[in-house]
């Protein structure tokens, strides 16, 4: 079997944010604060717990809890399912926060793009990017 086939992509976003973890986190794992920065959801930070985020553009995304470290890392799965191969994505998104002098460093890591989803893997470079500012903003509101 030709490998380049089987190839994934990932986009990583890493930011260095003024923050506690601690206050990180729980923009990461409470339900409303998640809603404010990313898409209306059902999350619980349980292993297992199966939860939908739900796009302003319409689109619903089915996820599961993989893995859960309080103040340390955060990974869930992140699919789509669409009819067209190039919008039908399998992918796990993880955030790993390690603690700096002056804050944290958050590292948001999406994997499972396959060579065929160019414009999802785009959107997903862009979208990360505002999703970070919207956190960013919740950040600086919360105490």
């Amino acid at each position: 079997m030709n490998e380049m086939l089987t190839e994934t992509r990932s986009v990583v976003v890493e930011r260095e944010i003024p923050h506690r973890p601690e206050k990180i986190w729980r923009a990461l794992t409470q339900p409303h604060l998640i809603a404010e920065w990313l898409m209306k959801n059902d999350f619980a930070p349980v292993v297992g717990h199966r939860f939908n985020l739900r796009g302003d553009w319409g689109g619903v995304l089915d996820c599961e809890v993989l893995a859960i470290e309080p103040n340390d890392t955060l990974s869930y799965t992140w699919n789509f399912t669409h009819d067209d191969a190039a919008y039908d994505l399998k992918s796990v998104v993880t955030f790993t926060l390690i603690p700096t002098s002056t804050g944290t460093l958050l590292r948001m890591e999406q994997v499972g793009f396959r060579p065929d989803q160019k414009q999802a893997y785009g959107g997903a470079k862009a979208g990360w990017q505002g999703f970070f500012a919207n956190l960013e903003q919740v950040l600086a509101r919360i105490d």
